[in-house]
């Protein structure tokens, strides 16, 4: 396989996205301070969407902004004024704004807490080690065993999932992923050059996912975590998974601990995800690549592995890690999990016919037929975004076998990446934020197909590329067919109201440098340090139609800047956005944006947007997070907003002995990651 790719690459200089060198070490191990993976010639999507947009009103007013921080001291933030609206009874809620928008915005902030407009009401559902398991201690941080992270609840979670409980009314069931583990947040006097086993291990059990039961106030919408439920649930990174599909037994993916190349033990670095129509859970394995040591093949370095020591140092606890011993591990992780919550004695499934790289999520739709379809992104600059079609149908019922087939359908279909096209000329795309012609960017676009498997077998549609090479080397078949590269896609959703896809591209400060990749009609902005989102209507508005249409939707920054765009409605009533990362739709069709990385001087939140009718575009943000923390994992629901509150104080410089956050619990204790509940305070829907 080394032949199939050429080496070359850039590199970036500062940390992107605003993101700390913490979060840059622990989350992505400095994935943008490697060169580039991708150095084939596939053109990129980038620096003509700015211009594009300069023909949108700019905001006219700024104002400044003073909250106040943990400490009392007042934090001026200079912001967008939005214009006046009228407000109503309920919260002081904008009642001219889109309905489930109707609520008053929370001004941009840099305060040390949960912000939450007038009106609404908050509470900790979780916190990182509170005992979810019978027999799990109470949380310790100052004796934190393996034992005992592996009955509490997970660090730093990313995707989350609200489900039913049957037969229990007023109960639900809360999934939870756990993407990456802070140590020097979590152990006082941790040195990264020489972790113990004890810290290793915890953070080993501190990986993975949880389930767990909550309990509904009738008279708000507070949730509280109900402990030794039979449900509640905890999957390690040294848990046992299995490998299904295509590759699932391929001489790539065998070990010298598995030789059958089915069994994999834990899961790594589970980012976003979705829920599928027979009722389990996806979570995308995402920045991998950081647990391994001592990469050395083409196909090691395509997917951003290092080439000597990690900075979690795990290779030297368990030799699976170091690819100089086991050079096929590696090849076990990145792809999409599948996780039973209503069963807690089934082993959770790495789905290899959905293709390996960075996933960012996994959300399912079904076509007319009941046939899944997956779509997910590759979290890296300049990579790729893909889908799956099933080729099976799904069962409705909650019979053993109905569940049985439904499990499996992710394991034969077709996996496509999406090549996009301008509708301008070439000679008018030169990444200066000029119109083209016709006056906007939008096009055409195509799935091509990669690889098809079957139960009797699997076909590669990739010239020189076996079927399982497809599924394991799946950026090299994207590379191969000319697939369009991307500005860090993350999170994709289709409304589940009109069908429209909604791609989101968080950042990508290497557009436009030299040596990397230009702006085309897609990805519009050189320098693109606040992100943007792309909407995509399927032929026919089928979800197996191997073409598409794809149009501008959102360009994120200060409104006031040009370049932004928020699908042509008046910039002056709209809220500052940077860097959308996660999202979600609301009952009443709206899509909902959490951030990773603000550029814009402010804490990242949680925005509401509309996207059809007469306030298309009306943006408006909801709750911030904390210092040093990134919005994850939002639910949207009629009476109550979910998100998960991921590496609060995370800023370069903090440790246990000097943290930068005292959230959630105050002065003098431990920075814990969080899920926190939102409602409304009279207990009516939000934003109606």
């Amino acid at each position: 396989m080394r032949k199939l790719l050429p080496l070359i690459g850039t590199t970036s200089g500062s940390h992107p996205g605003g993101r700390s060198a913490l979060t840059c070490r622990y989350r992505c191990g400095d994935a943008c301070f490697h060169e580039v993976p991708n150095t084939s010639d596939n053109e990129y999507v980038g620096d003509v969407i700015a211009g594009a947009l300069s023909r949108r009103s700019a905001l006219r007013a700024a104002a400044v902004v003073t909250v106040a921080t943990a400490t009392g001291a007042a934090t001026a933030v200079t912001v967008p004024q939005a214009a006046a609206a009228p407000t109503g009874r309920h919260g002081g809620a904008h009642t001219n704004a889109a309905r489930g928008l109707r609520f008053a915005p929370v001004a941009p902030n840099t305060a040390d807490a949960v912000t939450v407009p007038d009106g609404y009401r908050q509470n900790v559902v979780i916190r990182w080690g509170e005992p979810i398991l019978r027999g799990a201690p109470a949380f310790d941080p100052e004796n934190q065993t393996a034992a005992a992270q592996a009955g509490q609840f997970g660090y730093n979670s990313d995707f989350l999932a609200l489900l039913p409980v049957p037969g229990e009314r007023g109960r639900r069931l809360l999934v939870a992923n756990h993407e990456y583990t802070d140590e020097v947040l979590m152990f006082r006097g941790y040195d990264p050059q020489n972790p113990t086993r004890r810290q290793v291990e915890v953070a080993w059990a501190a990986h993975g996912l949880s389930a767990v039961v909550v309990e509904e106030d009738s008279r708000s919408g507070r949730l509280t975590a109900v402990p030794r439920h039979p449900l509640n649930r905890r999957v390690t990174a040294t848990g046992a998974f299995r490998l299904t599909g295509p590759a699932a037994g391929s001489d790539l993916l065998k070990t010298s601990a598995d030789p059958s190349g089915r069994k994999v033990l834990g899961t790594l670095n589970n980012c976003s995800g979705g829920t599928t129509p027979w009722g389990t859970t996806l979570h995308g394995e995402e920045n991998f690549n950081q647990y391994f040591a001592n990469g050395s093949s083409a196909t090691d370095l395509r997917y951003g592995i290092g080439t000597s020591a990690t900075e979690r140092k795990w290779e030297r606890f368990d030799r699976r890690f170091d690819l100089a011993q086991e050079p096929n591990e590696v090849h076990r992780f990145g792809y999409v999990v599948e996780f039973d919550p209503y069963d807690p004695g089934s082993t959770p499934r790495k789905h290899t016919a959905l293709g390996r790289f960075k996933h960012e999520a996994a959300t399912v739709r079904l076509t007319d037929d009941g046939r899944p379809v997956v779509y997910s992104g590759d979290d890296e600059r300049f990579d790729y975004f893909y889908k799956f079609v099933g080729s099976r149908r799904m069962r409705h019922g909650n019979s053993r076998s109905a569940r049985e087939h439904n499990l499996s359908l992710l394991e034969e279909g077709t996996l496509y990446v999406a090549k996009l096209t301008g509708d301008s000329p070439a000679t008018d795309i030169d990444g200066s934020g000029k119109l083209p012609g016709d006056g906007e960017f939008d096009g055409s676009g195509t799935w091509i197909p990669l690889a098809t498997a079957t139960a009797h077998g699997a076909v590669s549609h990739v010239e020189g590329m076996s079927a399982e090479e497809v599924f394991v080397f799946t950026r090299l078949a994207g590379d191969k067919v000319g697939a369009t590269k991307m500005d860090r896609p993350e999170d994709i959703q289709p409304s589940p109201h009109t069908g429209k896809v909604y791609v989101v591209l968080t950042n990508n400060t290497n557009r436009g440098k030299a040596g990397s990749p230009a702006a085309d009609e897609a990805n519009p902005r050189s320098g693109n340090k606040h992100g943007h989102i792309l909407e995509l209507t399927e032929r026919h508005n089928r979800a197996e139609s191997t073409s598409f249409a794809w149009s501008l939707f959102l360009v994120a920054g200060d409104p006031s800047d040009p370049s932004t765009y928020f699908a042509g409605f008046p910039k002056g009533r709209v809220s500052p956005i940077s860097c959308p990362d996660n999202v979600a739709f609301d009952p009443h069709g709206n899509l909902w944006i959490s951030t990773d990385g603000n550029q814009l001087g402010s804490h990242d939140g949680l925005f509401g947007v509309a996207t059809r009718g007469e306030r298309r575009g009306e943006l408006k943000q909801f709750l911030t997070v904390p210092k040093g923390a990134e919005t994850c994992g939002p639910v949207i629901e009629d009476r109550r907003v979910l998100v998960a509150v991921q590496h609060p104080g995370e800023l370069d410089g903090a440790t246990v002995e000097k943290p930068a956050s005292v959230w959630p619990d105050g002065p003098g204790r431990i920075v814990r990651p969080a899920v926190v509940a939102v409602w409304r305070a009279d207990g009516c829907d939000i934003g109606v």
